[in-house]
């Protein structure tokens, strides 16, 4: 039986807006308010959305480059929000990210060498014979020459900086990646060459995988599980094939009848939404999705959905279903 290795609860994080001369605050922007999800070991949890949902948002407070304004996150039973920053440090080389843009996240002014050898020192691999060691093993796993190790991040097309990237990441060793829209940036040849690298390092390393993304192709293809987000809330969460095949909440049922066929000559019925997203800063008091909803009735406006278990490993918050 497989086991948590990652169990969020409530998760809340929100943003204080400040005015005037003296900045005082004046309200928050509630870019995660409140969302609930486990993921296990050894598998890949799609996080999937609109731009601004707040998906990056919660991989950034999961590992806590964003402060956490409430809620659990545990990782192997222990809370993250609450460790001090000694014992974050030494936790951190448990859950690595690998970032959307492979050229901002790369500091242009480091080797290939220096980028790689900066958490090795951070955890304490003294020597740098060793450190040079592990940096062309890892070289090596993610499908880079080693004779590129002295040279610098804009010398490399966009896929060959992702692999630095993702060599990153691992060189820890860690359990956990976080990986936010990791090939949104790269050409469609490029980004399939770099999603079959993650799924054979996830084979030979046991690797477990938060995988944030907007392309729900790219989700079916990696992911055993999807959690769907909407405004900062959890909308569904269940196995991949379940969602595809069988989706519950009308804000799922949008997001794949938007999906590209490949073929011209299939029709496929496409559901157009009225309205626009609402603030973050005043979402509805009810479910986020009420302005929206085809399908909204009166409880929607008032009472917000939980979510709801509707079969093994498939979950929905609509009240459509209560």
């Amino acid at each position: 039986m497989t086991k948590p290795l990652l169990d969020v609860k409530d998760l809340k994080i929100h943003f204080p807006q400040r005015k005037g001369v003296i900045k005082k605050r004046t309200t928050y922007v509630k870019a995660v308010d409140g969302i609930s999800f486990t993921l296990n070991e050894g598998e890949t949890l799609g996080l999937v959305g609109e731009s601004g949902c707040g998906k990056s948002t919660t991989g950034r407070g999961i590992t806590r480059l964003v402060p956490v304004t409430d809620g659990e996150v545990r990782y192997e039973g222990t809370d993250i929000a609450s460790l001090s920053k000694s014992e974050l440090r030494e936790h951190r080389k448990n859950m690595q990210m690998v970032f959307q843009d492979p050229y901002a996240s790369l500091n242009p002014r480091l080797t290939v060498e220096d980028i790689l050898a900066e958490p090795l020192k951070a955890h304490g691999v003294k020597g740098k014979a060793e450190r040079r060691k592990q940096i062309e093993k890892m070289m090596d796993v993610v499908g880079l020459n080693r004779k590129f190790i002295s040279r610098y991040a804009h010398e490399f097309s966009g896929g060959q900086r992702q692999r630095i990237g993702i060599a990153r990441a691992l060189i820890l060793n860690p359990k956990l990646i976080i990986a936010d829209e990791p090939v949104a940036a790269l050409d469609v040849s490029i980004q399939a060459q770099i999603l079959n690298l993650l799924k054979d390092l996830q084979e030979e390393f046991g690797l477990t995988y938060l995988f944030i993304s907007h392309d729900l192709s790219v989700v079916r293809h990696l992911c055993n599980r999807v959690a769907v987000m909407y405004l900062g809330r959890m909308a569904e969460v269940g196995n991949t094939d379940k969602i595809f095949e069988n989706p519950l909440h009308p804000y799922t049922q949008t997001l794949l009848s938007a999906i590209p066929v490949s073929n011209p000559r299939h029709e496929k019925e496409r559901i157009i939404l009225q309205g626009d997203v609402p603030s973050p800063v005043d979402p509805p008091k009810g479910c986020a999705f009420v302005g929206r909803c085809p399908k909204a009735h009166d409880r929607c406006h008032s009472d917000r959905p939980k979510l709801q278990k509707m079969g093994e490993d498939h979950y929905v918050a609509c009240h459509l279903y209560d």
